[in-house]
């Protein structure tokens, strides 16, 4: 269904932007123009690339990033844009190729300079092993791609795009290396806060309703023993929901951390029944109002785990 609607709409849409597309769109020279898949490469693209950039995401971070509704203004974006970055893994497989080619923009096109896919420079974990079938739900074939939930994976992340912009604004290049060494100057010195929060809480078990969280969990040392969905992408069954249940209390978790996109019905009858607690951590930035920064994402979700790992020693 979603893919008819989308066919549907990229076909309304490439009418109406062919009419732009002739008259031409109007860039400003002065910056470069970079659209990105999720706030949260836009995030990190703005502490790089300061006010040499106009950046605009497609995705917000309170939305499913697998699932992303089409809109006109996409299109415009993509039109215009000197760079695209996309998270890749497949994350965006279901709603941006299509947009991608409809913009008829071939700086942006999958393969061209103006294509940044930055999951080619972090660490990817859950990559699998043999076969990936449907049966298996949701899998990424090529690993998970929550990768920037590591502040690692920030680093190398600004690096890659300090260098892409650079490589595209060769006269602004020692800017965006000076710019992204404080990032990585700032982001070292904010991990120092982060590992003194989350240190007393090394190997703390809880349960996921995603696969959010596993760069998370490793960074900061968290063990995610279960999950409410019973494969990924499939939502919970009442047999998967009670095996939840069965786990918690053996193994005395008292946290479930779900996405802010998620229904909360069947982690809050878990937590109902094991006497604990479901907390909405955020795994991209905008997720709330307040989270506009890479930095904010992790103090948000760091404070909000330090409380609630407080009331249940």
């Amino acid at each position: 269904m979603f893919v008819n609607k989308l066919q549907c709409f990229l076909h309304r849409a490439a009418a109406i932007f062919a009419v732009i597309g002739t008259l031409g769109v109007s860039q400003a020279a002065s910056k470069l123009n970079v659209v990105t898949s999720t706030q949260d490469l836009a995030a990190i693209s703005r502490e790089v690339g300061g006010d040499r950039i106009t950046v605009d995401s497609i995705a917000k971070g309170y939305q499913d990033p697998h699932f992303v509704e089409p809109k006109p203004s996409f299109l415009l974006k993509l039109m215009k844009a000197d760079l695209l970055e996309v998270v890749g893994l497949e994350l965006e497989i279901g709603w941006l190729p299509p947009l991608i080619t409809q913009s008829r923009n071939s700086k942006v096109q999958v393969g061209a300079n103006g294509y940044l896919d930055l999951s080619r420079y972090c660490e990817i974990l859950e990559i699998p092993t043999g076969q990936v079938t449907r049966a298996m739900g949701d899998v990424h074939p090529l690993g998970n791609p929550h990768y920037w939930l590591d502040p690692e994976n920030g680093r190398r992340m600004a690096k890659a795009i300090a260098e892409k912009f650079s490589e595209l604004r060769p006269q602004d290049a020692s800017y965006f290396v000076e710019h992204e060494a404080d990032f990585e100057r700032r982001l070292t010195e904010a991990e120092k806060r982060w590992d003194a929060q989350m240190g007393r809480y090394h190997g703390r078990k809880v349960i996921t309703y995603h696969r959010s969280w596993p760069n998370f969990a490793k960074r900061f040392n968290l063990d995610v023993i279960g999950y409410v969905e019973p494969k990924p992408g499939i939502p919970p069954t009442p047999s998967h929901t009670l095996d939840v249940i069965n786990t918690m209390k053996r193994e005395g978790v008292k946290l479930i951390l779900v996405e802010p996109y998620f229904d909360l019905r069947t982690p809050n009858s878990i937590a109902s029944a094991v006497g604990g607690e479901v907390l909405v951590l955020l795994p991209s930035v905008g997720g709330v109002k307040e989270v506009n920064t890479y930095f904010e994402l992790f103090v948000y979700d760091i404070n909000l785990l330090n409380k609630a790992f407080a009331k249940y020693k």
